[in-house]
């Protein structure tokens, strides 16, 4: 396992409250994220730092593309569609949740362009996992999870990867290209006897998984079998979610939070709520979007 101490660069001084969801725009080159509590949608631009922000009325967890200057947007209850020119709402699916405490969280579009979307809950094992089809269907996927958390496929599309931040595992299921379909859960990453959490997850070209730690001040990579390879030390205490991004993919932008840190902790981790890159060796994989067009 090798460590990395000093590579990871601080390129927004962001100060989210829980940043989340970044994704990659090949298209624009550009960063998309998302500041759950502060309910904003980020475009950052790399080339000049800049960063502009869309306010929305409600809790705002995950994002996809989706046509041209459009983002995929999932709320509290809601999939609306943002439009980055004028930043419009158009509503497209209301979800009525179980318990009133539940929320949608992680999301990201599959290979077929369909939207899986997981839902957190206070009430253990009332979460559950979804997918959003292009033809505006909602199907419910996975029940019996409480934080449904990082998701992705494996380079062959053949495997699916889901964390469950509480049950602190990242699973792995056989993954049906054509119908959608999951089967046959098995645990690859267990770190259920350690006080971090898995949270977002990447996936690089080689099938590596990338995962941020959340206490744990560092972003682990382990291989399709769940063995750590390699660990980058964070300079904050809780990092969320990594992508890959950059005209090369070898770019690992990473979200991080300062909700729920004490004044302390946060002078430990000054940097809490910012944006960050780490230059890699590790090509990732284009970010999927949501196919709109039926």
């Amino acid at each position: 396992m090798t460590l990395i101490q000093s590579s990871v660069q601080n390129v927004l001084s962001a100060r989210a409250r829980l940043g989340e969801c970044p994704l990659w725009d090949e298209t624009n080159q550009r960063l998309y994220w998302v500041d759950v509590y502060n309910q904003r949608v980020h475009e950052f631009d790399p080339t000049s730092g800049r960063d502009r922000y869309f306010d929305l009325d409600s809790v705002v967890s995950a994002i996809a593309c989706s046509g041209k200057d459009r983002l995929l947007v999932a709320l509290r209850d809601r999939l609306v569609f943002l439009d980055l020119q004028i930043g419009s709402i158009e509503h497209l699916y209301q979800i009525e949740f179980p318990h009133p405490d539940t929320r949608f969280n992680d999301g990201k579009c599959d290979p077929q362009g369909r939207f899986w979307i997981g839902s957190v809950s206070e009430i253990p094992g009332q979460a559950a996992l979804y997918r959003y089809d292009p033809d505006g269907s909602l199907h419910l996927m996975e029940t019996g999870l409480t934080i449904s958390n990082g998701l992705g496929w494996s380079p062959d599309g053949a495997t699916f990867y889901l964390t469950d931040s509480a049950q602190h595992k990242i699973f792995a299921y056989r993954f049906d290209p054509q119908s959608g379909s999951i089967s046959d859960r098995r645990i690859v990453v267990d770190l259920s006897n350690e006080a971090v959490e898995p949270d977002g997850l990447a996936i690089d070209r080689q099938g590596n998984l990338w995962s941020a730690l959340w206490d744990g001040w560092c972003i682990v990579c382990f291989n399709s079998i769940g063995q750590e390879i390699l660990q980058v030390k964070m300079p904050v205490q809780r990092p969320t979610c990594p992508t890959f991004g950059g005209t090369d993919l070898t770019d690992l932008y990473i979200t991080s939070a300062s909700v729920g840190l004490s004044q302390k902790e946060i002078q430990q981790g000054f940097f809490a709520g910012d944006l960050f890159r780490l230059s890699t060796v590790f090509p990732g994989m284009p970010a999927h979007r949501f196919d709109d067009s039926i």
